[in-house]
């Protein structure tokens, strides 16, 4: 169970991650162009936001889930 767990939080981080950068490209194509250009460091400090969040909602998704699953078996029986 817990190597299943680990495959799921793997790959709803990767889902997760892919969903927020598009939500990100398709909001800033909305809205017109007000900020310059960031550094390079600024960039990466950004792209490791998006991954620690979508690291954290797959965690919380994933916690929920099994956990839903481990209440049903102990409430069956």
């Amino acid at each position: 169970m817990f190597k299943l767990s680990l495959f799921v939080m793997i790959g709803l981080t990767v889902a997760f991650a892919l969903g927020l950068r598009w939500r990100e490209e398709r909001m800033a194509a909305l809205r017109p162009a007000q900020r310059l250009r960031a550094g390079w460091l600024a960039q990466r400090r950004h792209a490791l936001n998006r991954w620690v969040t979508a690291a954290a909602l797959a965690a919380v998704a994933t916690m929920l889930f099994f956990g839903g699953i481990n209440w049903l078996r102990i409430w069956m029986g």
